[in-house]
C-alpha cells in the first residue's frame, strides 16, 4: 500500500479513528490505527473493542484532489505514533508507503519515519453494518437527549448499568434517561411511533458522537440487541451496549409537591458559586433556605468561617424550608436546562427535588439532598 494525501485531511481522519484507541488494551493489535485503502477511499479504524469508530477520507472532495500517487492495501500503525507524527509534521502532504508488510515509510519533504506495522489480517473483525431498530435523529435532537442527560450518568464502575443513558422508544417517545442514584436526568423527545426499542449506551460513548457531530445536520442511529451504531457523513460509530436491566426510574418524580420556587438560573448559579468557596470539607454540600420573606444560600467551615448568599428576585409557595444538597450537582442540572428561569419543586426537607425548564417539559431533573446532622 501507498499513497500520498494531504495531511491536514490525514490528520482529520486519525484524530477521529483515534478517540476510539485505549491506553491500555488486552489485545495489543488494537493499540493500532488500522489503514485500508481501496477504490473508495482511504478508511481509518480505531477500536478498544466497546467503541469502534471508523472514518473514510475520499481521494477528492468538492473537486479538491486529497489522495494522489495510490496502491490500494492495507495496515496497522501504533495510533500514538502516526497521530504524533501526522500533527507534527508541517508540510502539507505526506507519503506513506509499506515495504514487506513490516516496515511503513511516512514522510514529506523534510521528514522521514519508518515505523513497524502490523499485517491488517491481524486486526479482529468488527461488525459495523447497521442491523435491527433504525431511526434519524437532527443534530439538535441528538445534542439534547446527551448534553440533557449524560452529566449524571455514573463514572464509578461498581454498577455498569448506571454508566450509561437509557434510551426507551415508545408510543411515539424517545426517553432518554442517566442516574447515578443521587441524582436523575431525563429528556424526551418526539420520534416516529412504529419504532420501538430500549438500549443502555455507554455515557462516555453518547458524548463522543456528539462531538463528532459537528458541523453536520443529523445522525442515523441503528439498535440491536448487544451494540448501537451511528452514521455521520463518512464515519461510523458502533458502540456495545451495557448489559442488565436499568433501574426503574419512572416513579421518581413526585406527582405532589409542597414548595415551589421559581428563580433566575443565572443569578442562583453565581450564589451557589460564591458560597460554595467554603463548602469544601463538606464535599460541595450548600443549603438552601426559603420562605415567602427571603431566599439565602448558605455554607460553612469550622476552620474558615461561613458565607451567606441572598436572592433578591424570586417566587416561592409554601411554609419555611431549609434544604442541603451537593452544589456542583444542582449546578449541573440547573445549566444542562439551557433556560433563564428555573422552577424547583420540594416535597420536604430529605426527599428527591425536581428541578424544571419552565416552558419546557420534555426535560426534568432529580436531585437527592444530603443529609447534615
Amino acid at each position: 500500500m501507498r499513497f500520498t494525501i494531504k495531511r491536514e485531511e490525514f490528520l482529520k481522519g486519525l484524530l477521529v479513528a483515534g478517540r476510539a484507541v485505549g491506553s491500555k488494551t488486552a489485545n495489543p493489535v488494537l493499540a493500532n490505527i488500522k489503514l485500508e485503502l481501496n477504490e473508495n477511499g482511504l478508511f481509518i479504524t480505531g477500536s478498544n473493542y466497546d467503541l469502534t469508530i471508523k472514518t473514510q477520507v475520499p481521494y477528492r472532495f468538492n473537486g479538491v484532489e486529497i489522495i494522489r500517487n495510490f496502491k490500494e492495501g492495507g495496515t496497522l500503525i501504533n495510533a500514538k505514533l502516526i497521530i504524533e507524527i501526522a500533527r507534527k509534521m508541517e508540510s502539507e502532504e505526506i507519503s506513506l508507503d509499506v515495504i514487506d508488510s513490516t516496515i511503513a515509510t511516512v514522510s514529506d519533504n523534510r521528514s522521514e519515519y519508518k515505523l513497524n506495522c502490523v499485517r491488517p489480517e491481524e486486526y479482529p473483525d468488527l461488525d459495523l453494518d447497521p442491523t435491527g431498530t433504525q431511526l434519524t435523529l437532527a443534530k439538535s435532537t441528538f445534542d439534547a437527549l446527551v448534553s440533557q442527560t449524560a452529566f449524571a450518568a455514573s463514572t464509578k464502575e461498581q454498577r455498569p448499568v448506571l454508566t450509561a443513558i437509557n434510551l426507551e422508544a415508545n408510543n411515539g417517545l424517545l426517553t432518554a434517561t442517566a442516574t447515578d442514584s443521587a441524582r436523575m436526568a431525563r429528556k424526551e423527545v418526539v420520534i416516529d411511533p412504529n419504532v420501538h426499542f430500549v438500549a443502555n449506551v455507554p455515557a462516555k460513548m453518547m458524548v463522543e458522537v456528539d462531538h463528532l457531530l459537528e458541523g453536520l445536520d443529523s445522525v442515523d442511529v441503528s439498535f440491536s440487541d448487544k451494540k448501537a451504531l451511528f452514521l455521520l457523513g463518512r464515519t461510523v460509530v458502533a458502540s456495545r451496549l451495557i448489559a442488565g436491566e436499568y433501574p426503574n426510574t419512572k416513579n421518581i418524580v413526585p406527582r405532589v409537591t409542597n414548595y415551589h420556587l421559581e428563580v433566575n438560573a443565572n443569578d442562583f448559579i453565581k450564589a451557589i458559586d460564591r458560597a460554595n468557596i467554603l463548602s469544601v470539607e463538606r464535599e460541595n454540600v450548600v443549603d438552601l433556605s426559603m420562605s415567602e420573606d427571603g431566599i439565602e444560600i448558605s455554607a460553612k467551615s469550622q476552620q474558615v468561617g461561613s458565607a451567606t448568599e441572598k436572592i433578591d428576585v424570586f417566587k416561592f409557595v409554601g411554609q419555611e424550608l431549609k434544604v442541603s444538597f451537593n452544589s456542583e450537582f444542582v449546578v449541573a442540572a440547573v445549566k444542562a436546562l439551557s433556560c433563564e428561569d428555573v422552577k424547583f419543586e420540594f416535597v420536604g426537607e430529605m426527599k428527591p427535588f425536581v428541578i424544571r425548564n419552565i416552558s419546557d417539559d420534555s426535560v426534568i431533573q432529580i436531585v437527592t439532598p444530603v443529609r447534615t446532622y
